[in-house]
């Protein structure tokens, strides 16, 4: 069975013993060591080469933004999956900015931070509720929309559109799924073709765009399609382009 390779960085010391026992419970998770300072994560990442970065925000020596932003520029680089007590916006854009691949608050449950884990060491991006909110009330305070900016979103279809602002609203893939009621590997698929068709690097820069297009105030007026006949009878995970 292949084990993920799991860096845990934080400057309190029952937070790491915490955190490695939780990780130690799962057999698909390998912790390779520990730092308690941000120069110290960058020091034992090169060392340890981690498949994923646990990493805290505040921390002395090198704060955990400085710290990401070195340590994702590493060839090859891992992913950086911010976990913290703090809420603050600039440190949440600054992780994100410097290209954490994830921010979740500590309260997460051990399941989650274990699911998030696997999610970010498969390329994918994601961010608590909370956190998501923040970013869109950020994009929120920049109402206009340009016109060549809207007119990105003309290469998707109405179903990818959909998924798009239902991402922008911080669901996940299965909650997308249940809304859309199609399958959850479907919405991965038209998640990656969002990607792909706008150019984006993950699930935070889809949530811009879709601020930046318009596409979310277009859909608080009417709410996101409603699955359509065509679309239940064309069988599960399917439907029409």
């Amino acid at each position: 069975m292949t084990t993920l390779g799991v860096l845990i960085v934080d400057d309190d010391d029952l937070m790491r013993a915490g955190l490695r026992a939780v990780l130690s419970s799962d057999e698909t998770i390998r912790v390779v060591g520990e730092a308690a300072d941000g120069r110290e994560a960058v020091r034992r990442t090169r060392e340890l080469a981690p498949d994923v970065v646990l990493m805290d925000v505040r921390m002395p020596v090198l704060d955990g933004v400085a710290a990401t932003k070195e340590i994702t520029a590493l060839v090859p680089a891992p992913r950086v999956l911010v976990l913290t007590t703090f809420e603050d916006d600039d440190y949440v854009f600054g992780a994100l900015g410097a290209g954490a691949s994830g921010f979740l608050l500590k309260r997460t449950r051990p399941e989650q931070l274990i699911e998030a884990i696997h999610t970010v060491a498969a390329g994918d991006s994601l961010l608590s509720p909370s956190i998501t909110r923040r970013v869109i009330d950020r994009m929120a305070r920049y109402p206009r929309v340009e016109p060549a900016a809207a007119r990105r979103l003309r290469v998707l279809t109405p179903r990818e559109r959909d998924v798009m602002e239902l991402v922008a609203r911080g669901l996940s893939n299965s909650e997308i799924a249940a809304t859309l009621v199609v399958e959850e590997s479907t919405v991965k698929t038209h998640v990656k073709r969002i990607l792909a068709k706008l150019a984006l690097r993950d699930r935070v820069q889809v949530v811009i765009a879709a601020y930046e297009t318009g596409l979310v105030r277009a859909m608080e007026e009417s709410g996101p399609r409603p699955p359509q006949d065509h679309d239940r009878r064309a069988g599960p995970g399917t439907y029409p382009r």
